[in-house]
């Protein structure tokens, strides 16, 4: 028998449920030819050697190890890319995603008759009762609203993470994906053109088994970027976007930062001697206090695929920012500087400074904090 369907596990901390998922999948798929495809984020836990542990018993169970690489979509994206079958399935390792469902996904898509099969938490005779709380169930209904306006369709669940198609499907478009955030099914509906037919089925969704759920609190955020990466991120790239939208946040942390020592400070007189202003300290504070600011939202937000942790990994990468940025800073402050002996206004001279410093920041820091241009 050919193999007719691979299953794609994207993981990251989830070495206790392995076995006994693989262990589901064969008791719902007897009869059917079909691989697991583990694509883990360099797992803490060992989530990668378990993974392989298992394969040596069981050749159907594979694994991708991805490293330095972090997110839901672009590993579910390279497992799919990364077999031969002609059917690839995507679910959570974390039991919440019922198995059982997968044969009726392959009947119909084999059918011809559809050219995509998810597990709907919302459609009728479906259970949302493994959502951890009501007003995530909420969230959950408001994000499929607004997934409904951006695919065009009327499902009951577009925001779905388990879900069928055929791989042909998924490779043909595969390069216009975003791999943005955690909603590959939104991606996937979002981008192939020609409209495509969607069968629905039911889902208990169940109760997280082990381990931490990938949802933090970061998704609503990532859920709007993946909205403006398909809306515009073809105009704009979306992390230069990003970096720019946390930036503009730094304006305003700068500013009241300034505000606040020169009001402290009484004004515009000379401090530390001839050479050195009030504004001048105020600028120096308001610009570290800032690239503070930068730095932890881009780490958790801009870089969440490669996001620093650890108090140590976050020092080190703090520093390596500051250095980065430092000639930006630099500038930052004595154009500033320059401006307002020149004359001009501390806040419009503060401005200017911050714009040229930006640039030097964004090029130098995707370089040598998070490890590249993207």
């Amino acid at each position: 028998m050919s193999l007719r369907l691979a299953i794609i596990l994207p993981t990251y901390n989830e070495r206790k449920n392995l076995r006994p998922l693989v262990a589901k999948l064969d008791a719902a798929l007897k009869g059917i030819e079909w691989e697991a495809v583990i694509v883990d984020d360099n797992s803490p836990d060992g989530t990668a050697d378990e993974a392989r542990a298992i394969s040596l018993d069981d050749p159907r169970v594979r694994v991708i190890e991805r490293i330095g690489r972090r997110g839901l979509a672009s590993a579910a994206i390279e497992g799919m890319c990364a077999t031969a079958a002609p059917m690839v399935a995507v679910m959570d390792a974390d039991h919440q995603h019922d198995p059982a469902l997968l044969p009726q996904m392959l009947a119909a898509l084999e059918s011809g008759d559809y050219d995509v099969a998810y597990g709907s938490r919302f459609a009728e005779g479906a259970s949302a009762a493994g959502l951890s709380s009501k007003g995530r169930e909420k969230g959950s209904q408001l994000a499929n609203k607004l997934a409904r306006k951006v695919t065009g369709m009327e499902l009951s669940d577009p925001m779905s993470g388990y879900f069928m198609l055929p791989a042909r499907i998924l490779r043909a478009d595969a390069h216009r994906l975003s791999g943005v955030g955690f909603k590959i099914l939104l991606d996937i509906l979002a981008t192939v053109e020609g409209p495509l037919r969607v069968k629905e089925l039911p889902l208990t969704f169940a109760q997280r088994a082990e381990g931490e759920s990938k949802l933090d609190r970061t998704v609503v955020f990532e859920f709007l970027i993946g909205l403006y990466d398909k809306w515009l991120g073809r105009i704009i790239p979306t992390r230069f976007a990003l970096f720019g939208t946390i930036g503009a946040a730094g304006v305003v942390v700068h500013m009241a930062v300034l505000t606040t020592v020169l009001r402290l400070n009484g004004g515009d007189g000379f401090v530390f001697g001839r050479w050195i202003t009030e504004f001048d300290v105020g600028q120096s504070i308001a610009a570290v206090v800032a690239m503070t600011f930068n730095f932890v939202l881009n780490n958790a937000l801009t870089y969440a695929d490669k996001r620093l942790a650890g108090f140590g990994p976050l020092m080190r990468g703090w520093l390596r920012f500051a250095v980065t940025c430092s000639v930006g800073m630099l500038s930052n402050i004595g154009v500033a500087a320059i401006l307002v002996r020149s004359g001009f206004h501390p806040y419009p001279s503060a401005i200017v400074g911050i714009v040229i410093g930006s640039v030097w920041n964004y090029a130098l820091s995707s370089r040598f904090v998070w490890g590249k241009y993207k």
